[in-house]
């Protein structure tokens, strides 16, 4: 599947977006952040593209403008989202495109998404202490803030975080909408 937005197109990721992904995956304020180590060649990049971003309802965010990805978003099943009619929405973007409305961008669409094509009910979504750029994203998206959490396990990086959990609902988003 293919999304479009004004500025974007969020289509599947592919092997041969291993170049670009490095590019922003390497830098240390990108994924440590989120969760995750920085990518430490073209090869990692291209192993976490194979295991990890080539799967159902994950997309790269291209640029129309230059056609290639910038970033990552996606809808994923885990800890959070349990039910079958809830998905928790994860997303990075590279540093040079920060600041720029284009997640944003991107959630929304794919909130669009998730909530008429998929039927769900509800999206998740999360942040670590301190993640005050995914935190601003989620307000301006209309999550709601569920919970406060001391002890997050963050096993990619072998650390326990403080954490942020927040929703939106099929209900408040269609609400959002009207306005």
């Amino acid at each position: 599947m293919i999304i479009e937005t004004k500025r974007l197109i969020l289509r599947p990721w592919e092997e041969a977006d291993a170049e670009e992904c490095f590019r922003y995956a390497k830098n240390p304020l990108v994924g440590p952040v989120a969760g995750w180590p920085v990518h430490t060649s073209v090869e990692n990049s291209r192993q976490v593209i194979r295991e990890v971003l080539m799967v159902p309802e994950t997309y790269a965010i291209v640029l129309k403008e230059s056609g290639l990805p910038i970033g990552s978003i996606g809808l994923h099943s885990n800890d959070l989202a349990q039910k079958a009619d809830e998905l928790e929405l994860g997303y990075w973007l590279g540093v040079p495109y920060w600041g720029q409305g284009l997640v944003p961008e991107a959630a929304e669409a794919l909130l669009r998404h998730a909530f008429e094509d998929l039927a769900l009910a509800r999206v998740w979504c999360a942040y670590y202490e301190g993640n005050e750029k995914s935190k601003r994203v989620q307000e301006k998206l209309g999550f709601q803030h569920q919970w406060a959490s001391d002890h997050v396990p963050v096993p990619q990086l072998g650390e326990i975080r403080k954490g942020q959990v927040q929703l939106l609902t099929r209900e408040e988003w269609m609400k959002s909408r009207a306005l």
